[in-house]
């Protein structure tokens, strides 16, 4: 990982920090399952990753493409280097509270009767 990678990457995580301020985030070994994306984050029953690029022509890793893909389809995944890096917390703050039920007081509720 560049200087320049390792300098976008915490700021990356210091956002997430404060739009997730109880979660957990976790950095992945690149030696232990090659191509796995450099970050995990855990936010109650729900996660995502993010693989952290200085562009979107830097080099990938061999698997990268596939595990972005496949932890996508599980829960949230994606590639965000600077340019899209307002997309991406975006979409990955809409992933993480999405799935949130409404809360409605008893006196709110409505009979679909």
């Amino acid at each position: 990982m560049t200087y320049r990678e390792t300098m976008f990457q915490a700021r990356v995580i210091r956002k997430i920090r404060k739009m997730f301020p109880e979660c957990i985030i976790l950095k992945n070994d690149p030696n232990y399952l090659q191509g796995v994306p450099d970050i995990l984050i855990l936010w109650g029953n729900r996660w995502a990753a993010l693989e952290v690029k200085t562009g979107p022509m830097s080099e990938q890793q061999v698997n990268q493409d596939y595990y972005v893909s496949k932890m996508n389809e599980m829960s949230f995944a994606a590639f965000i280097w600077p340019g899209n890096e307002k997309e991406i917390l975006d979409e990955l703050q809409f992933a993480l509270r999405a799935y949130r039920s409404a809360r409605l007081s008893q006196r709110q509720q409505v009979s679909l009767d």
